[in-house]
């Protein structure tokens, strides 16, 4: 599949690579510029996202922690945003739109730590079916044998959608094996529309891009989640049992 470069002008990516990685002991890099295969992590979708045709200029990596890092390794390759205060996904998704082009009206967002291994047709597929089913916002699912720590897509019988964080999640909601990505296609007015009456995650004290979803339900606009074909496309790297698992994947 490829994307009518009509399509494709109006389309921005903004890939998250503020964090810090603390489980990885990252001390001295940003969570992103730890290697699998030898190069950075976040290296990978973006060879990916050249290859699907787009510009430095919609390629948008948020960064934090030690971005002198990324920018050294990327050079004037891709675009930057900075984001000075992590105030939790959903900000730095924010922090990434607002430097796009104001032609862009879709926008991609991608974890620069979990999204290593996507392929060009996943997210071409992604791209173009947010964008005939006029969505305002549309949310990558994986089943995941072994879930634990992550956040959940709980499907109700109503038809209504929902994810819960792993912190929220009843003993039943535990038994899922369908889980958020992490990675959106939003229409961009919307969401900038949004972000100012955003309540944070109790818990985290932060604002979290699954509430967004819940603004889109509440809102009545039109949402869609689609569960990713291969599931081993989807990849968190958070701790080194992951890194190692991560490297072994690669070979």
């Amino acid at each position: 599949m490829i994307l009518s470069p009509e399509k494709l002008n109006n389309i921005g990516v903004v890939i998250l690579a503020a964090g810090k990685g603390t489980r990885l002991n990252c001390v001295d890099k940003p969570k992103v510029m730890c290697e699998i295969g030898g190069k950075p992590i976040v290296s990978y979708i973006v060879k990916v996202l050249n290859e699907v045709g787009f510009s430095k200029k919609q390629i948008m990596l948020v960064v934090g922690f030690k971005g002198e890092q990324v920018k050294e390794y990327f050079g004037d390759s891709v675009s930057y945003a900075l984001q000075s205060v992590q105030l939790g996904t959903a900000h730095a998704a924010l922090t990434g739109i607002k430097e796009l082009e104001k032609k862009i009206k879709h926008v991609l967002v991608l974890g620069g730590d979990d999204s290593a291994f996507y392929t060009k047709k996943t997210l071409l597929d992604f791209i173009d079916k947010h964008i005939k089913n006029n969505s305002k916002l549309s949310l990558l699912s994986a089943d995941v044998s072994a879930p634990s720590s992550l956040g959940r897509v709980v499907r109700h019988n109503s038809g209504e959608v929902e994810i819960i964080e792993k912190e929220y999640l009843t003993e039943e909601q535990k038994k899922i094996k369908e889980i958020s990505t992490g990675t959106f296609c939003f229409d961009r007015a919307w969401y900038e529309s949004i972000y100012p009456k955003m309540p944070k995650l109790r818990k985290l004290g932060e604002y979290g891009l699954p509430t967004a979803l819940a603004m889109a339900r509440d809102q009545n606009k039109k949402y869609q989640i689609i569960k990713i074909k291969d599931n081993n496309e989807w990849f968190g790297i958070n701790t080194d049992e992951e890194l190692i698992e991560a490297n072994n994947r690669l070979n």
